[in-house]
């Protein structure tokens, strides 16, 4: 499914005012406990208990539970440019949604107005029987220009790839960025899972955003940003 980036955020900049601020050296942690420092973006976001822990969840707005629409969440924290963001997440697709619908959920970084790179996972993919599908368990895409249809067809295998994944279970993401080279690494492993060397943004910055389709059941907790 395409992001399709709701035109709200061209407002962004006038509801964050700590936009600007350059990220320190020190760790800024973010618990998620609550919707304090969140900016909700064509969703709602609310805060629960799930699977033993509070958690923002974020859902769609009354009237868009069938929409294809993308949910976010901007942290109203520090400019990101270069560094590691950790966040956990748990994701798997709404009851009565599509079939083709995969539980998408991840995290958007370099946000400015309708652009940004985003990491995402597709949680259902992973365990399946076709392997084809298995391979689509990670994405990168970027907006506004390169979402996933285009970087698939373009260049296919090299902006997606396979990792385990369980639909609703605890997830870390760690995104380690460098210039125009990200990494994403899946539940602690060594070896990243997906490597992008060509961030189609170029060496931007902006801040970091939850995102998931409208289609999830989209939890997150325990954001880190260095």
């Amino acid at each position: 499914m395409s992001l399709r980036l709701h035109t709200a955020l061209l407002l962004l900049l006038l509801l964050c005012p700590t936009f600007g601020r350059d990220l320190k050296d020190s760790p800024r942690r973010f618990p998620l406990d609550s919707a304090k420092g969140l900016v909700a973006i064509a969703s709602d976001i609310k805060v629960v208990t799930y699977r033993g822990r509070r958690a923002v969840q974020l859902v769609p707005p009354a009237g868009h539970e069938s929409t294809d629409e993308d949910m976010l969440a901007i942290l109203t924290g520090p400019d990101f440019r270069d560094g590691t963001i950790e966040i956990e997440v748990a994701g798997a697709p709404r009851a009565g949604a599509p079939p083709d619908v995969r539980g998408f959920i991840g995290v958007a970084f370099r946000v400015q107005g309708s652009k940004g790179e985003y990491f995402y996972l597709r949680p259902t993919n992973a365990r399946c029987d076709d392997q084809l599908r298995r391979n689509h368990s990670t994405q990168y895409v970027s907006t506004p220009n390169y979402p996933w249809e285009r970087l698939r067809k373009e260049s296919p295998g090299v902006y997606e790839s396979y990792v385990d994944l369980e639909p609703g279970i605890w997830t870390k993401m760690k995104i380690v960025v460098n210039g125009t080279k990200a990494q994403l690494y899946v539940n602690g492993a060594a070896q990243p899972a997906l490597v992008v060397n060509d961030l189609k943004l170029g060496e931007s910055h902006g801040q970091i955003a939850l995102w998931a389709h409208n289609t999830t059941e989209a939890f997150f907790s325990q954001l880190t940003v260095k």
